[in-house]
């Protein structure tokens, strides 16, 4: 999990990468030239280079390999494309009063601040480049793009029986297991730098000591009793299951004996127990340590045709179907927030203009 992306949903932004950054730079029309702070303004708002460079560190993580200089403005386009969109969202929110309070903020704070010592915290922050005031600016933000989204979109999905029907119908060979299947909850910490995660807790554990205490925090929470998805929730950097309570749906158990440390461990549990913390390994021939999980096993079952009056049939395709509904309208959403707004993209037309001389 990410200091710097915490609460993100980045993945809804995938859809504007066919803009690229410098669609932005024509929206904005003629204004004065800005001070060299300055690179980029959202409707006046200024981004300021500081803020830029910080965030661009922190994406490099820890890599020991330096970008070549054409690759570091790549990478500054980028994730200056990121902090526009953003402040897009935060705008946006103000305007719906959907901004999150001081008492979230803190509130969440704590949570965050929970599986550690305040020393091991603050150490964090300091490896980061970050104040406490500054963590708590991408608290707030994440905060409210969640606000934001949870009112303009999920409150506007209904799945139907119908369209269950009709999906089940249309994809039932899909639920003919010919081996068994097992269903699966999981809280992963990796030692990867910031990049793409976003979940309701994260702190960017970017080295093996500091994924591995907060992995040994979070079965240190199960062990006391606290339910395995409000800590996956809070603590898990998987941004495709956090939310969800860690629940990755279901998996054959060929494909789970395709990593047999993993299996062996699964394979062992009764449904509602869970495994010991277990290392995941980056492929590649140098078995480098990516991370850690804990699997909880939810359910085995057996091969066999499922029928539509299975419910966890009808909860899997409801969540499908609610999926793609959340993706097409996040989609429409977004790219109707950037209509009328006014983006001067200074970044974009220095590496312009400097590439014409």
């Amino acid at each position: 999990m990410q200091v710097l992306s915490i609460f993100r949903t980045r993945a809804l932004w995938a859809a504007f990468a066919l803009f690229g950054i410098a669609v932005f730079s024509a929206l904005a029309g003629c204004h004065r030239s800005p001070s060299a702070d300055v690179v980029a303004t959202v409707n006046g708002k200024e981004i300021l280079r500081a803020e830029l460079e910080r965030n661009y560190q922190s994406s490099l993580g820890d890599s020991p390999q330096k970008p070549s200089p054409e690759e570091a403005d790549i990478r500054r386009l980028s994730v200056l494309h990121q902090m526009i969109q953003d402040e897009i969202l935060d705008q946006q929110a103000a305007k719906l009063n959907l901004t999150a309070s001081d008492e979230d903020v803190n509130a969440k704070l704590a949570e965050i601040k929970a599986p550690y010592t305040d020393e091991q915290f603050n150490e964090m922050l300091k490896q980061r480049n970050l104040s406490l005031d500054d963590f708590k600016r991408e608290i707030r933000l994440g905060l409210t793009e969640t606000k934001l989204m949870n009112k303009e979109i999920e409150s506007k999905i209904n799945i139907t029986d119908a369209q269950i029907a009709a999906f089940y119908a249309a994809h039932k060979a899909d639920f003919n297991w010919i081996e068994p299947q097992y269903h699966l909850a999981r809280i992963v910490v990796t030692t990867a730098p910031p990049q793409q995660q976003g979940n309701l807790q994260s702190s960017a554990p970017s080295a093996e000591a500091d994924a591995k205490r907060k992995i040994e925090a979070a079965y240190s929470q199960l062990e006391s009793g606290v339910d395995f998805a409000t800590v996956a929730m809070n603590v898990s950097e998987d941004s495709n299951t956090a939310s969800n309570g860690g629940d990755i749906g279901f998996a054959a158990e060929s494909q789970l004996k395709a990593d047999p440390e993993i299996y062996d461990a699964i394979s062992k549990l009764k449904p509602d127990q869970f495994t010991d913390v277990l290392t995941i390994y980056a492929s590649g021939p140098e078995h480098k340590i990516a991370g850690y999980a804990i699997y909880k096993l939810i359910s085995r079952e057996p091969a066999g045709q499922r029928e539509l009056n299975d419910p966890r049939v009808v909860q899997a395709i409801h969540q499908s179907l609610h999926d793609s509904q959340k993706q097409l309208l996040q989609t429409a959403y977004l790219e109707t927030l950037t209509d009328g707004v006014k983006v001067r993209n200074y970044l974009a037309e220095q590496i312009l203009k400097q590439s014409g001389q």
